[in-house]
């Protein structure tokens, strides 16, 4: 069965075949059996109306994705997401206000393992040892390095948690700063990686520091910021958003500048040399 895959935007996730669209109507030469409108944010959903209503003239249309809240059930390797990419989980046990992963799954769910280097589960680490240990098999197994684009959560890494990650050699491994609370387990985190010889100059340790929530302000966000590089994360600013996209462009402009690798480096080298950083 054909099925075209449209997308209202496209990330660095989505998929780039043949079959894939990126906000846009049909044309003539489009024939598929189905037409499936992926939708990842919230703010999306009205662009994706419109578009399911144009692609209705090609075949029936199915909506839906994580912006609408259902279960999303098991993980399809290069369907919704580029090769490569693969969860093998879903949910997570928190239940922090900016979060919608457990109003959509309301219990963690272990997937079948499919192959991929990137992992975007939304919290591995709090899957059971037999799944943990069988998803870092899985990517030893794989001809790139492994990326953990998904967050581990710092409060329940364990020593053995980071000894395989470290074995791994990963390109990235993310984990997250998203509350103050957050901090004390980061600081206890970067000690355990670092207590097993991880060197801050190798960068794989990065952290996803939210920024611009309801109260923010740029002085406490780039505290944060630099909190997370201090305690042995290279770290990179996510802007929240509301369930309308809204954002204003000053917090834009600053989690520009806190957002790209190249940038964030050169600024943490200017910053470590005139600033406390905590």
């Amino acid at each position: 069965m054909k099925v075209i895959r449209v997308f209202p935007r496209k990330t660095n996730a989505t998929p780039d075949d043949s079959d894939v669209r990126i906000n846009c109507f049909p044309t003539m030469f489009d024939v598929a059996d189905e037409v499936h409108i992926s939708v990842t944010f919230t703010y999306d959903r009205q662009r994706a109306e419109i578009l399911a209503a144009a692609w209705g003239v090609v075949a029936p249309v199915k909506v839906g994705g994580a912006a609408y809240g259902k279960p999303s059930g098991e993980f399809i390797p290069g369907m919704y997401l580029k090769d490569g990419y693969t969860i093998t989980s879903r949910g997570c046990p928190n239940k922090c206000w900016f979060c919608s992963v457990w109003k959509r799954e309301p219990e963690l769910i272990e997937l079948q393992i499919k192959d991929g280097w990137n992992v975007l589960d939304d919290n591995l680490l709090a899957c059971s040892n037999d799944h943990i240990n069988n998803v870092f098999n899985m990517l030893k197994r794989q001809k790139h390095r492994p990326r953990f684009t998904g967050g581990l959560e710092a409060k329940i890494l364990k020593k053995w948690h980071a000894e395989k990650i470290l074995e791994l050699k990963p390109l990235s491994a993310y984990f997250a700063y998203d509350t103050p609370d957050d901090l004390e387990p980061l600081i206890d985190a970067g000690k355990i990686f670092k207590n097993l010889g991880y060197r801050r100059m190798s960068k794989f340790l990065c952290c996803y520091v939210l920024i611009g929530y309801p109260k923010d302000t740029y002085e406490l966000a780039e505290k944060r910021i630099l909190q997370a590089w201090d305690v042995g994360f290279f770290p990179m600013a996510m802007l929240w958003r509301s369930e309308t996209g809204v954002t204003t462009k000053e917090w834009r402009n600053f989690a520009r500048t806190w957002a790209n690798h190249c940038i964030v480096a050169s600024k943490l080298t200017k910053l470590r040399t005139t600033k406390k950083l905590i």
